[in-house]
Parts: structure tokens; sequence; C-alpha cells
């Protein structure tokens, strides 16, 4: 079994995502030339131009790395649109075990973007990993990070319309 893990986004996002990846390769020869510009100006121990651009450098490759890993993992598809089952791209309503209140959230990834006040979890998560596939009332049982362990009630699912 493969360590790689899939990301599900929404094929908006994946555009997106993509969109951002094109941007960011076809700005590399400009970092490049400020990077040319600044070691050309002398002593690259004062220079401070060139350690600039060296480190809008880094940064630009790190994100195109994890932007590159993301895509080639991604596996794009449409918002559920049945209710009643915890897909990707549902919004769940769950309650956790002892608890009376309900908590509501999104089953996605992160970078599927922010949605208002609606917090985003991650199907991989321990608690999206317990509550994927799960039909409504049923409760499942996730590992905290202390060792411990939660059960979780699914409330309600339904697919969201952001």
């Amino acid at each position: 079994m493969s360590d790689t893990q899939v990301t599900w986004l929404t094929q908006d996002a994946y555009a997106r995502l993509k969109g951002e990846l094109d941007e960011l390769v076809a700005n590399r020869p400009v970092i490049a030339a400020k990077i040319n510009e600044a070691r050309e100006e002398g002593d690259l121990k004062e220079n401070g131009g060139y350690h600039a651009a060296r480190e809008e450098q880094g940064q630009l490759e790190s994100r195109i790395r994890q932007l590159q890993e993301l895509l080639r993992t991604a596996q794009v598809g449409d918002v559920p649109t049945e209710s009643g089952v915890a897909k990707p791209g549902s919004v769940l309503t769950v309650r956790y075990d002892g608890e009376d209140d309900t908590e509501q959230f999104l089953l996605a990834n992160r970078e599927e973007g922010a949605h208002g006040d609606l917090e985003v979890y991650s199907p991989t998560s321990p608690l999206g990993q317990a509550l994927l596939e799960a039909k409504e009332s049923e409760t499942r049982e996730y590992e905290l990070p202390n060792g411990g362990t939660m059960k979780v009630t699914l409330v309600k699912a339904e697919p969201f319309a952001g």
C-alpha cells in the first residue's frame, strides 16, 4: 500500500490550484532575474536584496512542490448530491459522546478554501476517516491524539451548497 494521500477536490478547486501553479511556474524567471540583479550589486554578505530574492525563490519553489504533489494525488469529483451519508464535500452535523450540543463542519480538504464560519476537516483526519461513509444516526469511534478514543454520532449529512 502506498503512503500517498489522495486529496479530494472539486473541479473548481482543482482548476483554481492548477491556475496558481501555472502562474508560479511562469514567475520563476522573474525571481531568477531579481537574484541575478542583486548578485551584480557586489558583496553578497551585506546584500539584503539578494537574500530577500533568495528567500522569495525558496518560498516559491516550496509552494510549487506542494501544489504539484497535491494535484498529482488529487481525486477530482463533484460535491455529493445525496444526503444521509458522509462523503467528501458533505456538511456533517455530529454529536460527541456525552455532549448535548452538535457541531457542524465540512468534510473536505483545506485546499478547498475557507467557507465562512464552517470548519473544514479532512477525510484523512482521524475524525474524517471515522465518519467517512457513515449513515445518519450511526455512531463511530476514533482515536484521539492522547491515545484515548471518542465516540461520535453522525446526526446529519448533506451536500455542501457553498
